[in-house]
């Protein structure tokens, strides 16, 4: 495959969700980059998924002429640390919840397996994509035991099992795609289950690599409608968020690269 094609190859593929996840998003973008390395390409690829802060860092270091293979070498590092610290966190026998898919919690439960922790997860399919069923069969193929959820069974998943009453999930750990100083975007699907995990005392972890954060005001990706009903009557609107804001009062604790900080921790270390 010739560079034009490559670089339109991933272009799509961006676009179109086939790579998902802040970080593979980031990853592509850095190699369409560097096949082009220009402003114009910058810029197109910064308008494919806006609600991407981590692509437009990654972006702007490549811009600046930081060596690509240094930049790949954060990613690693950067999930090495989650990956510690994530263990520590995770105690035999928990029933963890997790929602859509994101790469550094996915890594981080199975580096959790492979050092010996005995533990099951709940996620959601995670509408309209399915993007759960990647986690779920990720997970599933390293031996992690996992039960999947509608989405609209979130409520059930979380707040009681029916075999003998008890709070379902130990703890809730989700990515996000962005964080901010006021809280964080991540899925569509996330406030609903951050405010549910407060209403039932869960625990809720945000997992994610620091290069996630902005100052910025970071605007909410609307799909396109037939990713919900093709070919719907024109007479019935359809909204498509792709994601959501998740407020910091919702989050018992944030794990970066930085270390497992409260909110206000992880600002601190970001200079705010």
């Amino acid at each position: 495959m010739d560079n034009k094609k490559r670089f339109n190859k991933i272009i799509k593929d961006i676009k179109s969700v086939k790579i998902q996840g802040a970080s593979n998003i980031a990853k592509a973008a850095l190699r369409v980059y560097s096949l082009n390395p220009t402003k114009k390409t910058k810029a197109r690829l910064l308008a494919l998924r806006p609600t991407e802060p981590m692509m437009k860092n990654v972006l702007d270091l490549a811009e600046k002429r930081v060596p690509k293979n240094q930049i790949l070498t954060h990613f690693k590092e950067a999930q090495d640390k989650i990956n510690r610290k994530v263990l520590k966190l995770i105690r035999n026998g928990d029933m963890i919840f997790t929602h859509c898919h994101s790469t550094n919690v996915v890594n981080a439960l199975i580096y959790a397996k492979k050092k010996g922790k005995k533990f099951e997860v709940y996620n959601t399919e995670t509408r309209p994509l399915f993007q759960g069923r990647k986690t779920a069969k990720e997970l599933r193929a390293a031996g992690i035991k996992v039960t999947m959820f509608v989405d609209s069974a979130t409520a059930l998943a979380i707040e009681k099992e029916s075999r003998k009453d008890r709070i379902y999930a130990d703890k809730i750990f989700l990515g996000a795609d962005a964080l901010t100083k006021d809280g964080i975007i991540n899925k569509i699907g996330s406030k609903m289950i951050a405010e549910l995990a407060h209403l039932h005392k869960i625990p809720v972890y945000i997992i994610a690599d620091s290069w996630k954060f902005t100052r910025k005001k970071v605007p909410i990706e609307n799909r396109e409608l037939n990713e919900i009903w093709d070919n719907a009557p024109k007479n019935i609107k359809i909204k498509n968020p792709a994601f959501e804001f998740v407020d910091k009062k919702y989050i018992t604790g944030i794990i970066t690269e930085y270390g497992l900080k409260s909110y206000r921790e992880f600002l601190n270390k970001c200079g705010n």
